[in-house]
């Protein structure tokens, strides 16, 4: 399977999970609000990007925009995240959370099968011959 089609198909998941979750309310929440808003059109972003720029880019944006919204989530989960307190309940979040992971691993697939990971041996043999 295409990782990149995989990582943004993810990516889209995400972003329409906080996309209808910013719609059932979270939009009137100070800090919470806005970031949801920023991760549904950052979602969509990263998806067409890694679509259409065979870079490693949009590998490394994916990478963290997945590792982020699910830090995020865990921060919240467990200890309050500007004065919102998650939970481990619910169709949305647990959507979000396997999308998030998906995005993760999808990435870093994606950068070892198109040759942007390369191990320390491989960079030191390159730089001393």
């Amino acid at each position: 399977m295409n990782m990149r089609l995989l990582a943004a198909a993810a990516a889209l998941v995400s972003g329409a999970v906080h996309l209808k979750l910013w719609f059932d309310g979270t939009r009137d929440l100070d800090v919470i609000g806005p970031a949801f808003m920023v991760n549904a059109v950052s979602g969509l972003v990263i998806a067409v990007l890694l679509l259409a720029w065979r870079h490693w880019v949009p590998l490394f944006l994916a990478f963290g925009f997945g590792l982020s919204t699910l830090g995020a989530f865990v921060i919240s989960a467990t200890v309050g995240l500007f004065d919102v307190k998650a939970s481990w309940s619910g169709f949305y979040t647990w959507a979000a959370f396997v999308s998030e992971l998906v995005i993760i691993v999808a990435a870093l697939l994606a950068a070892r099968a198109e040759g942007y990971q390369r191990s320390l041996r491989e960079r030191q043999h390159r730089v001393s011959v």
